[in-house]
């Protein structure tokens, strides 16, 4: 396989995930402020700060009025910025058009045809009334589209390369939510008694991880930082969490690169070295500084995806 088009492969796997985490943390954290206990979750100011913020656009003055559908549009639709989930799409079907001979019809089929429902959505209608309709078409069709790369391509390298791409964007778009909701809780100041930990915010991240049902079966009780915090990042088992994702990144990089030992500096002694450190953390230990441990999570992340880039993708 060329470099080139293993690149094109990881991205457009990355491209996908991407999407479908700004798809997913617009329409929760949209309309959960519809039912926020407090008056700070339910501003409109608030919720769209919040969206530009996990998208990596911050707002730095808060006395800055922003416009709803300037801001749904920027995030959604808009072609001119980068994080989009129009351009993020687009960027996918590049990068699938010049891999195609190594993907299935039915996947390339089922995002071409996702790449003309966004194309075409119109822009009127979204920012005004059909956020909800858009939102909820583009995690389900990326939901398709995963089962087409699960269901119709071979396990080999070409699906172990999309599939860390997948699982890298997952770790760092499901950092970037808690970061973001964690930032939220500190300014909501809680409504049940307690100014951080029994946040509204707690809830509405871990919806927005699709993870909200799960956590409460295993924890039997109302989200808190600790439980919500320790089940996105330590938990193993929820599909979401990043004990999870690197775990899978782990496992398909161990498919491309079968070396007996491995160099201090190649992907695989990263991905391990940090797998093995999460692996055996408390989360006591990253609630000492919890911007701190997610900053370095976003950090080692980026710093995997240049690696695989320069180790395997150079050309």
């Amino acid at each position: 396989m060329l470099a080139r088009v293993a690149n094109n492969l990881f991205w457009m796997g990355r491209y996908i995930e991407r999407a479908e985490h700004i798809a997913r943390y617009m329409n929760v954290n949209y309309f959960s402020s519809l039912d926020a206990p407090n008056q700070l979750s339910q501003s409109r100011q608030f919720v769209l700060r919040s969206m530009l913020f996990m998208v990596g656009d911050p707002v730095p003055d808060d006395s800055i009025k922003l416009e709803e559908e300037s801001v749904l549009y920027d995030i959604g639709l808009n072609p001119e910025k980068f994080y989009s989930i129009l351009s993020s799409i687009k960027a996918a079907r590049e990068n699938a058009n010049s891999s195609r001979d190594l993907i299935s019809t039915e996947l390339y089929e089922s995002l071409n045809k996702f790449y003309h429902f966004v194309v075409n959505y119109p822009t009127d209608t979204f920012v005004k009334t059909n956020l909800y309709d858009f939102t909820v078409n583009v995690t389900e069709m990326i939901a398709v589209l995963r089962g087409k790369i699960r269901g119709t391509l071979l396990h080999d390298e070409v699906y172990a390369i999309i599939m860390m791409g997948v699982n890298i964007e997952r770790a760092i778009q499901i950092t970037r939510i808690i970061n973001t909701k964690y930032n939220d809780a500190l300014l909501a100041k809680g409504s049940y008694g307690d100014t951080f930990a029994h946040s509204f915010e707690w809830t509405t991240l871990l919806k927005c991880a699709e993870s909200y049902d799960m956590m409460r079966r295993l924890y039997k009780k109302s989200p808190t930082s600790t439980s919500t915090l320790e089940f996105l990042l330590l938990n193993g088992r929820c599909p979401r969490s990043f004990m999870n994702c690197i775990n899978q990144v782990y496992k398909h990089i161990l498919e491309i690169d079968k070396k007996v030992e491995y160099s201090k500096h190649s992907t695989a002694f990263m991905v391990g070295k940090i797998r093995s450190e999460f692996e055996f953390k408390q989360i006591e230990e990253i609630q000492e500084d919890i911007q701190g441990n997610l900053n370095m999570i976003l950090n080692k992340m980026f710093k995997i995806s240049e690696n695989m880039e320069k180790e395997f993708f150079h050309y």
